[in-house]
């Protein structure tokens, strides 16, 4: 298996070494630490298997919605802002803004 310390890793692909550390501390990477004259020095398993489920924003547990219910999300969502924008300019022109 190949071995690169995390400076090499960095180099290889584009990373600041900040981020690699940061990766190897959060798992993302496999690592090994080897003691080398007296020193630690880790090295990262380029090629071990790692997780990669790419998260998208939100909450992790949240349910994937159908094409019908987001259009449905959709059409309340505007209506909701139709209905704000009314009682918005209602207020403005209550306050003599418009």
């Amino acid at each position: 298996m190949e071995k690169m310390t995390l400076k090499q890793y960095a180099v290889k692909h584009k990373l600041s070494l900040f981020n690699v550390v940061k990766m190897v501390k959060t798992g993302q990477l496999q690592s090994e630490t080897v003691e080398e004259n007296g020193k630690e020095v880790t090295y990262v398993l380029p090629d071990a298997p790692k997780d990669e489920t790419k998260r998208t924003r939100g909450k992790e547990n949240e349910p994937v919605l159908s094409n019908e219910e987001l259009k449905r999300l959709v059409l309340s969502l505007q209506d909701e802002v139709t209905r704000l924008r009314r009682e918005m300019d209602n207020l403005k022109m209550s306050m003599g803004l418009k």
